[in-house]
């Protein structure tokens, strides 16, 4: 089990010891959607952490569509007492009697085949689970809803700036079927401010980059995550095209830490990119350094029909994250550090 792992263990220390205010989530109820996702399984092994080392008394409700591997996920919590599990799926009206204290909606498909194969499903999540997070909380005084959003409602790079601050927005074609991620992001991001306003809701936006990290899944169909899954099996990384795209990435941990500060310090209405400078690189680059640790080469394969419509046409998107590091937060993890760190907990984990 990854908790086991000491490097895990390491990762998991770092953001517990981050100096927020964690008190505001001692004798609280912190419900999300997402748990068992790359984002949502890391911060909840952090919040058991603080709760195991009595620095926090905090309850956890997880919404889950496949009760049975969320709770194979957190068995190693089973004693606690601190974890419910409601099987539902957000797109229906959320069914709860216990009081809630912050609403943390981090469900959505977040990769390319899903956004070609399940695109209704992609936007349903994104639009209705949304709003059905944000009424669900609205039920509740002083609470706290946290919307993960993305990188990509920044659309495409006009030309006109190196780094996308939290008020750029590039273009996106919406007549397709690539769109239904953004657009529903974008979506999302409009119902909470509309939460706000006619419902005096309390939301803050947390805007993710591309992350990365021993939680992912192996069946994840974004160009990093295959290029990990091909080191881990010691073959050749596959780039699916020049690898001209320049990203902001985010190993897992730096990733949740953002998440944290946005949560316990970010100001209602306002959105936050996760990044830092230090985690922008070229898929090219990027590939090559995953190849050098795998003693492996990168080689060129062309896309498939399926694949393609799942695909980025973003060629530059570096997101500004000076907006977050004024609440505190910075980045912890180079790239290589975060890529060795996944490469090592999983490999272990297979064993």
């Amino acid at each position: 089990m990854y908790i086991d792992n000491h490097i895990y263990k390491n990762d998991i220390n770092y953001v517990a010891k981050l100096p927020v205010p964690w008190d505001k989530l001692d004798e609280k109820t912190v419900m999300l959607s997402g748990a068992t996702g790359l984002i949502g399984s890391f911060f909840v092994d952090v919040i058991m952490a603080k709760n195991n080392a009595k620095e926090i008394n905090c309850n956890i409700i997880i919404i889950c569509r496949d009760e049975k591997s969320a709770r194979k996920r957190f068995d190693v919590y089973d004693d606690s007492g601190k974890i419910e599990y409601i099987s539902q799926d957000i797109i229906n009206s959320i069914s709860c009697n216990k009081k809630v204290d912050y609403v943390l909606h981090l469900a959505s498909n977040t990769h390319p085949i899903a956004y070609a194969t399940e695109p209704v499903k992609t936007i349903t999540t994104n639009v209705i689970g949304t709003m059905n997070m944000l009424e669900f909380a609205s039920t509740f005084e002083n609470a706290r809803c946290v919307f993960a959003s993305s990188n990509e409602i920044y659309g495409e790079n006009r030309g006109d700036t190196e780094l996308f601050d939290e008020s750029y927005l590039g273009y996106i074609d919406c007549n397709t079927l690539r769109a239904g991620y953004p657009e529903s992001k974008r979506c999302g991001e409009a119902l909470c401010q509309a939460y706000i306003k006619e419902k005096n809701l309390d939301v803050v936006i947390a805007r993710f980059t591309r992350s990365f990290g021993p939680t992912m899944k192996l069946d994840d169909s974004k160009a990093l995550s295959q290029f990990l899954k091909n080191a881990l099996a010691k073959e050749d990384i596959v780039l699916k095209s020049e690898g001209n795209q320049y990203y902001s990435y985010t190993y897992v941990a730096d990733a949740v830490a953002g998440l944290v500060y946005v949560m316990l310090l970010g100001e209602t209405k306002e959105a936050y990119n996760i990044a830092d400078e230090a985690g922008d690189i070229t898929l090219k680059k990027l590939a090559g350094i995953i190849a050098e640790k795998a003693g492996t080469k990168v080689v060129f394969d062309l896309p498939d029909a399926v694949e393609q419509q799942g695909f980025s046409k973003a060629t530059k998107a570096r997101l500004d994250g000076s907006k977050l590091k004024s609440l505190g937060w910075r980045l912890n993890y180079t790239i290589e550090e975060g890529i060795e760190n996944t490469l090592a907990i999983i490999k272990n984990e297979n064993k």
